[in-house]
C-alpha cells in the first residue's frame, strides 16, 4: 500500500473523529458587517468556469455546505481571476471598512478555509500569500489538481496557513503538482499530498464540454470524485467551532 493510501486514511479519520456568501455568480449571500464566530470558506473554480457553474463540483459543494450549515459558515465562490474580488469580500467579512483595514483582534479571531481546483488551487495559494502579507491566519487550505498560474507559485504555503492538503492524479494531457511544501514547517502542518488514479474506476463527467472530457478527463474527474469530495468536507468540518 502506498504512504499516500495510508495517510489518507488517517487524515479522513481524524476529520470525522473530530465530527466533522458569494459574490460573483454563484451569489450565495452578501457579506454582512462581521464573521463573528463563523467559518469562512472561499472556493476558486478553475480554468475560464465562472463561479456560478453549478455542474463542477467546487461551485455545487460550496452551496450545499451553506445551507447545511447557515449558522456555522459563510462560503463564497469565485472565478480563478477574481482574486482580489475574493479579498475585498474576505476582508468584509472579517468586519473591515471601505478602507479595507482591519483592527488586530478581528485579523486574529479570522478562521479561513480556502479551496480550489486547476487554476483555482494555485489562486488559492496566493490568496493565503496576500492574506499573510495583511497578517491574517488561514485555518487550511485544500489544492485540487493544482495548476500554477503565469506568475504564481502555487507548491509553497505560506507560514500563516496552519494546515494545507494536496489532492492530484498523474494521468492525461493535463495533471496537478503532486507535492507541496511549507515555506515554514514550524508553522504549516502539510497533511499530505494525495494521488488519486482513474485507470480502472471512471468518474461521471456530464456536462461537461466535449473536449474536457476527451483531452483532459482524469483533471476533470479528480474534480468531480465523490471520494476526493468526502474528505474535503470532512476537513471543512474539523474547522467548525462545536
Amino acid at each position: 500500500m502506498r504512504r499516500g493510501c495510508v495517510l489518507t486514511g488517517l487524515v479522513l479519520a481524524a476529520a470525522l473523529f473530530c465530527a466533522v456568501r458569494a459574490q460573483g455568480a454563484s451569489d450565495l449571500g452578501q457579506p454582512q458587517a462581521a464573521a463573528g464566530d463563523k467559518l469562512i470558506l472561499i472556493g476558486f473554480m478553475g480554468g475560464n468556469v465562472s463561479a456560478g457553474n453549478l455542474t463542477h463540483r467546487g461551485a455545487s459543494e460550496a452551496k450545499e455546505l451553506q445551507q447545511r450549515y447557515p449558522l456555522e459558515m459563510r462560503a463564497a465562490v469565485f472565478a480563478n481571476h477574481d482574486g482580489k474580488a475574493a479579498l475585498r469580500s474576505v476582508l468584509a467579512m472579517l468586519g473591515a471598512g471601505p478602507d479595507g483595514r482591519l483592527s488586530a483582534s478581528e485579523k486574529s479571531a479570522a478562521r479561513i478555509v480556502i479551496y480550489g481546483h486547476s487554476w483555482g488551487a494555485s489562486e488559492t495559494v496566493t490568496l493565503a500569500r496576500r492574506l499573510n502579507e495583511l497578517g491574517i491566519p488561514v485555518l487550511l487550505t485544500i489544492q485540487i489538481d493544482s495548476v500554477t498560474k503565469s506568475n504564481e507559485d502555487d507548491g509553497r504555503i505560506p507560514p500563516n496557513v496552519r494546515e494545507a492538503v494536496n489532492f492530484y492524479q498523474n494521468q492525461g494531457l493535463l495533471h496537478g503538482r503532486s507535492a507541496i511544501a511549507a515555506m515554514d514547517p514550524k508553522q504549516t502542518t502539510i497533511l499530505g499530498n494525495f494521488e488519486s488514479s482513474y485507470r480502472e474506476h471512471k468518474v461521471s463527467c456530464d456536462g461537461f464540454p466535449w473536449v474536457a472530457r476527451t483531452f483532459m478527463r482524469p483533471h476533470i474527474e479528480i474534480e468531480n470524485d465523490p471520494s476526493v469530495w468526502m474528505r474535503i468536507e470532512a476537513l471543512i468540518r474539523t474547522q467548525m467551532l462545536p
